[in-house]
C-alpha cells in the first residue's frame, strides 16, 4: 500500500483542465473572459500547470533568511546621522545607507560607535571624489559604495563633470572598491515597464563593463550592486527581481566574470499618495514582501509620509517597523527560495526574462544603452509607457484605493505639507533629457488641492 496521498489520484493534464473550465463557461469565450491582459504584454493565464514546463527556469539561488533591514539617512549634521544611526540600529535596524550630500562629511565622526562588522553600512555618494571614496574604502573596506555615474547623467541630464573624466575616476574607484553599482529605481519612478526596467539595468551595467579592461572585471571579488524600485504588482514583483538575477547572470557569463548580483530594494514613489496616506503603509507592505520574496539582500522601507513630510520619527519608526514585523512575526526570513516550484511565477519569471533580453540586444545593436539615452530614444520609450499608465489611472482602470477610487472628500492636506509633493521644474542647460520620475496621482491631487476649503 503507497504511503504518498498523491497516488490516489489520478493525474490531471493541462489539457483536461482547459477542457472543463471551457465546459462551465457554457459558450464564453476562454480567451476573452479569463485571459489577463497587462502593460508588459504578458498574458496572465487561469491557471499554470507542470506541463507548461519542459524544464523549469534556472534561478540563482539567494538566502532569503538574510535579508537586511534597512534604513535611509541623510547626512546633513555628521552628529545628528551619527546619533541617529545608533538609536535606529537598536531599534532593530541591520542595515544603514548614509546619503552623503559633500564631501565635507568626516566618515570617522558619522560612524562613531557603530560596529561596522555586525551592521552593514551603505554610502550614497551625490558626489564624484576618488579622494573621499578611497579614504572611506580604507577606513570601511567592507562598505557598500554607491556611485553611478550614469544615473547622474539620466536623471539630471549631466555627467557629474563630464564623460571622460567621469568614467576615468569611476575605473580608478572600481580598481579600489571592486564594485559596480546600478542604481535603476529611476526607471520604475519614472513609469517604465518591468520589460523595460530590466533591459536598461542590464544595458546600464553592460556599458560599464565595456569600459572596464578585462583583468578588472575579472576579479573574483567584483561584485556589481543594483538598486531597484519595486511595486504593487505582486507576483509581477517578485518575477522581477529573480529575473534580474538571471540575466545578470547570463551577461556575467559572457564576460567570464562573477556571476552573482547583490539587490537592493525600496519600494517605488510612482504609486505613492498625498490624500488617504495610510494606504501608503499597505503598499510599501507588499511591495516589501515582493522584495523578500523576489530574493532582494537588503530592503530598505519608504515612509508612508514621505512624499509631503520632511524625514521625521514617527514615519521611519513605522517604515522600519513593518519590516521587522515581516521579518520576526510573519516569519519571512524562515525560508530560502519560497518562490521556487511555483508555476506561476516561474512562468512570468521566463516570460520576463526572455523580453527583457530581447530589448537589451536591441538597445546594444543600435549603439548601447547611453548612445540611446544621448539620441532620447530611453526618455521616449518611458515617456510612452508612463503616458499608457497615466491615461488607464486616469480613466480608473489602474486603481490607487482613496485617490481615484473611494476616495475620503472630507480629507485634508494643504496644511500639513513640509515638502513640495509634485514634479519640480527649473530651467537649466543639460547634455541630454532628463528622465523624470512622476507619481501618478499628482495631476488629481493638484486639482484637490486647489478646492480645498
Amino acid at each position: 500500500m503507497s504511503n504518498n496521498l498523491f497516488d490516489t489520484f489520478n493525474a490531471v493534464s493541462s489539457k483536461q483542465w482547459k477542457q472543463k473550465i471551457q465546459f462551465d463557461l457554457k459558450g464564453a469565450d476562454y480567451n476573452d473572459t479569463l485571459i489577463w491582459k497587462n502593460n508588459e504584454d504578458i498574458d496572465v493565464k487561469p491557471f499554470y500547470h507542470a506541463d507548461d514546463f519542459k524544464t523549469l527556469p534556472n534561478i540563482p539561488k539567494t538566502k532569503a533568511t538574510q535579508w537586511k533591514v534597512c534604513q535611509s539617512i541623510f547626512v546633513a549634521d555628521v552628529n545628528k546621522s551619527n546619533l541617529k544611526a545608533i538609536d535606529i540600529i537598536e531599534r532593530g535596524a541591520e542595515s544603514i545607507d548614509f546619503i552623503i550630500p559633500t564631501e565635507d562629511i568626516s566618515i570617522k565622526n558619522l560612524i562613531k560607535n557603530i560596529d561596522s562588522e555586525t551592521v552593514l553600512l551603505h554610502f550614497n555618494l551625490l558626489f564624484l571624489s576618488e579622494a573621499f571614496t578611497n579614504n572611506l574604502n580604507t577606513l570601511l573596506p567592507h562598505a557598500k559604495i554607491n556611485i553611478d555615474c550614469i544615473s547622474q547623467l539620466a536623471k539630471t541630464g549631466n555627467w557629474f563633470k563630464s564623460l571622460n573624466d567621469d568614467f576615468k575616476t569611476f575605473k580608478n574607484i572600481t580598481k579600489k572598491t571592486s564594485s559596480i553599482s546600478v542604481n535603476c529605481s529611476l526607471y520604475q519612478n519614472a513609469g517604465a515597464t518591468m520589460v523595460q526596467q530590466l533591459a536598461y539595468a542590464l544595458a546600464h551595467a553592460n556599458e560599464y563593463l565595456n569600459f572596464l579592461e578585462s583583468s578588472e572585471i575579472k576579479s573574483p571579488s567584483l561584485k556589481v550592486i543594483f538598486h531597484i524600485s519595486v511595486g504593487t504588482n505582486y507576483f509581477f514583483e517578485i518575477a522581477k527581481l529573480r529575473a534580474l538575477r538571471t540575466l545578470w547572470k547570463s551577461l556575467a557569463s559572457e564576460y567570464e566574470i562573477n556571476t552573482v548580483c547583490e539587490i537592493m530594494t525600496t519600494p517605488t514613489t510612482r504609486n505613492k499618495t498625498l490624500y488617504d496616506y495610510n494606504t501608503n503603509m499597505l503598499r510599501t507592505t507588499t511591495e516589501c514582501m515582493s522584495a523578500i520574496l523576489g530574493g532582494a539582500n537588503t530592503i530598505c522601507n519608504l515612509p508612508y509620509d514621505s512624499i509631503y513630510h520632511k524625514s521625521n520619527e514617527f514615519g521611519e519608526r513605522i517604515s522600519r517597523n513593518q519590516l521587522l514585523i515581516l521579518k520576526h512575526e510573519s516569519y519571512f526570513n524562515k525560508v530560502n527560495n519560497p518562490s521556487d516550484g511555483s508555476y506561476y511565477i516561474e512562468s512570468l519569471t521566463s516570460q520576463l526574462s526572455e523580453k527583457a533580453l530581447e530589448l537589451f540586444k536591441n538597445i546594444e545593436s543600435n549603439g548601447g544603452f547611453l548612445k540611446q539615452l544621448k539620441q532620447g530614444t530611453i526618455q521616449r520609450k518611458i515617456k510612452e509607457s508612463a503616458t499608457k499608465e497615466q491615461n488607464q489611472f486616469n480613466k480608473g482602470e489602474t486603481v490607487l484605493i482613496g485617490t481615484n477610487k473611494h476616495p475620503n472628500t472630507n480629507d485634508k492636506i494643504k496644511d500639513d505639507q513640509d515638502l513640495y509633493p509634485f514634479v519640480k521644474t527649473n530651467k537649466r542647460k543639460t547634455l541630454i533629457e532628463p528622465i523624470i520620475e512622476q507619481r501618478l496621482s499628482e495631476h488629481l491631487e493638484q486639482n484637490r488641492l486647489k478646492n480645498e476649503d
